[in-house]
């Protein structure tokens, strides 16, 4: 509750709604992050806030984004995939970043609907001999390996720790000492910058992985209306996203790469989608007791 203590000490009003988004499976209105240790409860919030627990939500952070996408302007998106879309298809949300979210919106009878996923914890499927050693690699002690453990800022350090186990160069100093740092930072600019050829190469290995699987997600739910990248590594590197991999990626779906081809695949600027949508959740909150986008 210190955060909601810090947040009320810096505003004065008296909330009518809330609605928090977190990185994690919501069950009951409770949810622990995946990769925080921070448990969020909608009775505690509301008791907090003294508000109504009918009041009060919470939400996954990438059903939060997704809520926020209606509210993003032509500036805050850059298109990878220039297609027309679909009037009124279904959407889709995925976001590597600490991890790897997912979500999706639905048109029904009461218009535009929201859903959470945990889609980024799935089985990776590699589709080359080199996703296949990879793959291994990470399962060598027998862990789960999903989509998250080689795409996000996490899967970005176990390619390039992969890539250079199997590699006869060694790490240059250089990038032994940025890594001190921000591992996944270093890892990142030595990419995009192609300083180092490892680093280079696992960036180019990530985005065809996150290429893949939007492309899975889009046919998953027939984002037929496009698919979005949220999260804080799109935006980063969009000039590699840009050259082609990541669309190369998307669109090779076999019989179905046609209709892929038709949808068009957007990257999220604004890296306040998330608080937006939250927003946008819980004025519609407010004022029904079903919300839907």
């Amino acid at each position: 509750m210190e955060i909601v203590e810090a947040f009320r000490a810096k505003h004065s009003g008296d909330p009518v709604a809330a609605t928090v988004g977190v990185a994690g499976p919501v069950e009951d209105g409770r949810t622990e992050a995946v990769n925080l240790a921070w448990p969020v409860d909608a009775r505690e919030l509301a008791e907090a806030l003294g508000l109504p627990e009918a009041g009060v939500s919470v939400i996954n952070d990438l059903e939060a984004n997704a809520w926020g996408i209606p509210w993003l302007g032509r500036e805050d998106l850059v298109a990878l995939n220039e297609a027309a879309g679909e009037e009124g298809g279904n959407l889709a949300l995925i976001s590597a970043g600490t991890g790897l979210g997912e979500a999706f919106v639905t048109r029904g009878p009461r218009g535009q609907e929201v859903h959470a996923s945990e889609g980024g914890h799935a089985d990776f499927a590699p589709r080359t001999e080199l996703e296949s050693e990879l793959r291994a690699h990470l399962a060598r002690d027998g862990e789960h390996v999903s989509y998250e453990r080689v795409c996000s800022g996490m899967g970005l350090l176990n390619i390039y720790e992969f890539l250079r186990h199997r590699s006869s160069d060694p790490e240059p100093e250089w990038l032994t000492e940025e890594r001190r740092g921000d591992e996944a930072a270093a890892i990142t600019h030595a990419g995009l910058e192609r300083r180092d050829p490892v680093a280079s190469e696992a960036l180019d290995v990530m985005v065809s992985i996150y290429g893949a699987q939007a492309g899975n997600l889009a046919l998953t739910v027939m984002a037929t209306g496009g698919v979005y990248l949220g999260g804080g590594i799109a935006p980063n590197i969009l000039p590699r996203l840009r050259e082609g991999g990541f669309v190369r990626a998307f669109t090779a779906k076999g019989r179905l790469s046609d209709l892929v081809e038709r949808i068009p695949v957007r990257v999220i600027l604004n890296e306040l989608t998330a608080l937006l949508g939250a927003a946008r959740h819980a004025e519609a909150t407010r004022a029904g007791p079903a919300p839907s986008a």
